[in-house]
């Protein structure tokens, strides 16, 4: 039996074109990479949240001369939030990165850790991936792991 797996999701071919709150966060998101410890791969990634009482967090990614002890941008936010706003759910992330030659997409434990963190704070969380001027928003991590693991 044949099945398939589809999904809708925004595409901004400018930034300029995003709603307000949404350029705001793209851009902390972008100043976020500022705070990265990126030394071997020299890809900084920064991540901003807004939670649903409308703090916005900042995360970013730090590397590790023992590989793979580092953590991307997105789960130092997450594993934050979690840790001091768990009673403030997370409506809004998004994703930027230094450079930026193309929109910055989660890795795979980043999909896993967001599904996560959806499952826990029971409410989805829209993801803002952005880069070279142009951002693709999905309202749910579920759109970005459709086989997700579960325990």
């Amino acid at each position: 039996m044949k099945k398939s797996f589809r999904f809708d999701y925004e595409y901004y071919a400018a930034l300029s074109e995003l709603p307000a709150a949404d350029r705001e966060l793209v851009a902390r998101a972008e100043r976020a990479t500022a705070a990265s410890y990126a030394p071997y791969s020299k890809f900084r990634v920064g991540a901003a949240a807004r939670l649903r009482s409308g703090l916005i967090l900042h995360g970013s990614n730090i590397e590790s001369e023992v590989f793979p002890a580092g953590l991307c941008a997105e789960r130092t936010l997450l594993f934050h939030a979690a840790a001091n706003h768990a009673d403030d759910p997370i409506e809004t992330l998004a994703i930027a990165s230094d450079p930026s030659e193309r929109e910055c997409y989660p890795c795979g434990q980043c999909r896993q850790a967001l599904l996560d963190a959806e499952r826990r704070q029971g409410s989805p969380i829209r993801i803002i991936m952005s880069g070279h001027g142009t951002a693709s928003v999905v309202d749910s991590a579920e759109r970005l792991l459709p086989f997700t693991f579960i325990l």
